[in-house]
């Protein structure tokens, strides 16, 4: 069973509304084991509509359209699938008591033109689920069906999960499932990442079952999502398990979490599981680290508390940060070391550099130094970003982290 996603809305088009719809709907498709083709968004346009579904109705067998269902002029989606169906519009007298009833329960008056929503195309059926005046319609197409949801999310919802969803199961006759893991990554370019997988890629091409494929998500680094078909549950599962095996045999650390873990849930954990504290010494990012990790819940069962020294003064006076260059190797590891002696931490990440737009010490803007303090041993990282004051200091964050969860992990491995 092959499906398609057509989202009508010209503010889609204009960025008005984000389009999570779509997102939703794939999930669930995929979650039911029905291939996806294709997402398209088109605008109130009677002839682009019409045109979107057409084709998405030459390449698949089922189609899904959101939005477009209400009382206004602009809602015209029931009469485009009507000249798709080459069917007429006719009034369903059962959709007509059952709106006006709606209107009744809420002591409010009903606009003439919320009628237009009892309106179908001759031989569609309206779904059961109608949380608002909208219904949702099935509408055959040959051997083909069109579905018509509202574009509002908790009446879509309940529409897709109550009809769609099963008629597209029960049309199938095929029952898989779907599943996809995502590997997150940090330290690694997209083209890089593509390079060290090539020959795994390869080999996947010659089998069934399962894919890769990158997903950027910037300030949040690279995500390999992992996709596998069975027919069963289990079957899937055991897919999904080979292939983030064979994947983190090749990539290795770069992996830092799966599916929704973020780089500061995953230096917590691991702090948590080795009994140990952490505190931050922050000077350019100026608490960014700090406001990641408790935004956590639960952080405070290892963090402990950041010094923000974005004055030299804090580095000096507090840190005991020697005079001299503070944007230097020796600057952070002392910030480093001072951190943990002044909130009793057992370990700490430090920071400063240069965030820009001016340079510092005679330093460019994006050169950042990276301190890490591990049961007293401190080592320090060079970095440079050469981007905006704002991407520099977010990459800063990531890094720090990432960095000192590889040193954690460096010390679970040998204890």
């Amino acid at each position: 069973m092959r499906c398609e996603v057509v989202a009508v809305g010209t503010e889609l088009l204009l960025g008005q509304i984000v389009d999570t719809n779509s997102a939703w709907i794939g999930e669930q498709l995929a979650l039911a084991g029905i291939d996806c083709l294709r997402h398209t968004a088109v605008g109130d346009n009677p002839q682009r509509i019409r045109l979107a579904l057409e084709e998405s109705l030459n390449r698949a067998d089922a189609v899904i359209v959101t939005g477009g269902l209400g009382p206004t002029q602009d809602d015209i989606t029931r009469d485009i699938i009507a000249e798709v169906m080459n069917v007429e519009m006719v009034q369903s007298p059962e959709l007509v008591e059952i709106i006006t009833a709606k209107f009744l329960g809420r002591g409010r008056a009903m606009p003439e033109n919320n009628l237009r929503q009892a309106d179908l195309p001759r031989g569609a059926t309206a779904m059961k689920e109608m949380p608002g005046t909208a219904p949702g319609l099935v509408c055959p197409v040959g051997e083909k069906v069109i579905y018509a949801v509202p574009g509002v999310p908790l009446e879509m919802r309940q529409m897709i999960e109550g009809t769609v969803i099963p008629d597209l199961v029960s049309r199938s006759g095929e029952v898989a499932a779907i599943r996809s893991r995502v590997l997150r990554t940090w330290g690694q370019s997209e083209s890089g990442l593509a390079e060290m997988l090539a020959e795994e890629i390869e080999r996947l091409d010659g089998t069934s079952g399962v894919t890769l494929a990158f997903l950027a998500s910037g300030m949040e680094g690279l995500k390999v999502r992992i996709t596998a078909k069975a027919p069963t549950e289990t079957e899937v599962e055991a897919l999904l398990n080979d292939e983030e095996t064979r994947v983190r045999s090749i990539i290795g650390p770069l992996v830092f979490g799966i599916d929704e873990e973020n780089m500061e849930t995953v230096v917590l954990k691991e702090l948590v599981t080795q009994g140990l504290t952490l505190a931050t010494a922050e000077s350019m990012t100026g608490g960014l680290i700090a406001s990641r990790l408790t935004d956590i819940p639960g952080s405070s069962q290892a963090f402990l508390g950041s010094v923000v020294s974005y004055a030299n003064a804090v580095k000096h006076e507090v840190l005991n940060v020697p005079d001299g260059p503070v944007v230097s190797e020796q600057a952070v590891l002392s910030m480093a070391k001072g951190v943990c002696e002044v909130l009793g931490a057992d370990v700490s990440v430090a920071v400063t550099g240069v965030a820009g737009p001016e340079p510092q010490e005679g330093n460019r803007p994006g050169l950042v130094w990276i301190g890490t303090s591990v049961d007293g041993e401190v080592e320090a990282v060079e970095v440079r970003f050469p981007y905006d004051r704002t991407m520099a200091r977010q990459l800063t964050v990531i890094t720090a982290l990432d960095i000192l969860r590889r040193r954690l992990i460096k010390r679970a491995e040998k204890n």
